[in-house]
């Protein structure tokens, strides 16, 4: 038996398939120790491990995270990569805004927006919310190869996480980007506006020598209510374009939803922030209100 350092590449029916930098995947079982502790290792974790004589491994150890996301279930992701498409199915801003908050509440994580299918429809609505809310904001169609340059430039030298809402070509961005990915690519359905579920787990791929990308199941409306939910104080920060405000409004503990005197409103009525940023802030503030330390831990915070 040997010891060593690697990254876990995938998770798979409780097995976690190991990169220890050779290129080869090994294949370990989470030793005990992990489930009484209540650990789950992630894609993306760096661990310690011991190689078995008969070729598989046994983790012993998760090195410390950067951070870590529930949906998708990853670990130490430089930048997440939110697919939006303006054509069908076309992204409710909602949807992007819900993950956009989680991205931006973790340390040391970037935020990177994806308009895909751009030859079809220009979105020009979500590109100016976004560009106007200081997100790094590309256009892109993975049928034509517009933007895919730009986009490869963007997450090279960084391990990146792409997600978005099922059917906006989440796998077809990732094989022009690396045909060698041959990816399954669902189709989308114009009859119900969403696409099928194409990627069924999570797994980080290597683009040539400098980028380390993955592909997370897209997901729904619904499915955004399952996500986990930032507490109150951090929620007003998970904005970006509200920071340069916090702390000028006129009471202490100010909600920025309705109060008087509050300078996001009126930052908001000056339109310095986008009302459809604003209006997911206050969704997102309803959801969280009322909500207790045991309720956010079931969401996966604490």
């Amino acid at each position: 038996m040997s010891e060593g350092t690697g990254l876990i590449r995938k998770a798979l029916s409780g097995f976690y398939y190991v990169d220890d930098g050779s290129g080869e995947l090994i294949s370990c079982r989470a030793r005990g120790k992990f489930r009484h502790q209540k650990i789950t290792p992630l894609v993306g974790d760096r661990v310690k491990f011991t190689r078995l004589p008969e070729g598989t491994g046994a983790l012993d150890e998760i090195l410390p995270r950067k951070n870590e996301f529930q949906r998708p279930a990853v670990a130490n992701i430089d930048q997440l990569v939110i697919i939006a498409s303006g054509a069908i199915p076309v992204t409710d801003p909602f949807l992007i805004d819900r993950v956009a908050a989680i991205a931006d509440s973790k340390e040391g994580c970037g935020c990177l927006i994806c308009i895909n299918k751009c030859d079809l429809e220009p979105a020009e609505e979500l590109y100016e919310i976004y560009t106007a809310a200081g997100f790094p904001t590309l256009r892109v169609s993975a049928e034509t190869g517009e933007g895919i340059e730009e986009l490869r430039a963007a997450i090279s030298g960084k391990v990146s996480a792409f997600t978005g809402n099922s059917g906006v070509g989440k796998s077809s961005i990732l094989n022009a980007l690396s045909p060698g990915f041959q990816l399954q690519v669902g189709e989308v359905s114009e009859k119900l506006g969403r696409g099928r579920h194409t990627t069924r787990h999570v797994e980080l791929y290597r683009l040539g020598p400098d980028a380390v990308v993955a592909d997370t199941p897209g997901f729904s409306s619904f499915d955004t209510e399952r996500m986990e939910l930032l507490r109150r104080e951090e929620l007003e920060r998970a904005f970006r374009e509200f920071r340069p405000y916090l702390g000028e409004c006129q009471f202490v503990g100010c909600s920025h939803v309705k109060e008087k005197g509050c300078a996001v409103l009126a930052a908001l009525n000056e339109g310095k922030i986008v009302p459809s940023r604003h209006a997911s802030y206050v969704r997102l503030w309803e959801q969280v209100k009322d909500l207790r330390e045991w309720e956010l831990e079931k969401h996966g915070k604490g």
